[in-house]
C-alpha cells in the first residue's frame, strides 16, 4: 500500500470511497458532495491522502488547519474490504506527520453520534475525548464527539544554525 496526496482529479474517487464506507444514512457525511470535498480538500493549508493498494483506492483522509495550533483530521474512510489491514491507521499517522511538520501542536477530529463504534480505534491511536465544541459541526446533526491528540514537532536540520568549524576540522 502507498499513500499519496490528493489532487483535484481525485475528488470523484475520494467521494466514492467515502460513500462506500457505509456511514449511517442519518449522518451529515452522507450528504457530502464532490463540490464540498473540493472546497475542503483544496483550500489553502488543507489537503488529503489516498491509500492505494493493488491498483485500487483503499482509503482516504482529509485535513485542514484550524488556527495556528490545530490541524483537523476529517473524512477518514476505508472501503469495507480493506478494514483491519492498517489502512486507516496509516492515513491517520500521515495527517499527524503533516501536523508535526507544519508546527501544529495537536490534531483534532470529530466523530458523528452515528459512528461511535470507531471510538476505540482512535483511543488505540492516542486520541482522547474533549469537551471542546467542533467548529465545523453540521447544524442539522447531533453534536459530534470531539477528540484530540498532542503531536510534537519533528526534529529538523532545516533552519538550525551550523556550528563553526574548529581548527582541527579545517582541511
Amino acid at each position: 500500500m502507498t499513500l499519496r496526496p490528493v489532487n483535484p482529479d481525485d475528488i470523484p474517487t475520494f467521494h466514492a470511497v467515502m460513500m462506500a464506507a457505509g456511514m449511517d444514512p442519518r449522518s451529515s457525511w452522507t450528504r457530502t458532495t464532490p463540490a464540498d470535498l473540493e472546497r475542503s480538500l483544496l483550500a489553502p493549508g488543507s489537503g488529503g491522502f489516498l491509500a492505494v493498494g493493488a491498483g485500487e483506492v483503499l482509503g482516504c483522509v482529509g485535513y485542514r488547519p484550524d488556527g495556528d495550533r490545530t490541524l483537523t483530521l476529517n473524512k477518514l474512510a476505508t472501503v469495507p474490504q480493506a478494514r483491519r489491514l492498517g489502512v486507516g491507521r496509516a492515513l491517520v499517522r500521515e495527517v499527524e506527520h503533516v501536523a508535526r511538520m507544519g508546527g501544529y501542536e495537536r490534531v483534532l477530529l470529530a466523530v458523528s453520534q452515528f459512528n461511535l463504534d470507531v471510538l476505540p480505534f482512535y483511543d488505540r491511536l492516542g486520541y482522547t475525548v474533549t469537551d471542546e465544541p467542533y467548529a465545523h459541526a453540521h447544524p442539522g446533526s447531533p453534536a459530534p464527539v470531539v477528540l484530540v491528540k498532542a503531536v510534537r514537532a519533528e526534529e529538523s536540520t532545516i533552519d538550525r544554525p551550523i556550528p563553526p568549524l574548529s581548527d582541527k576540522d579545517a582541511p
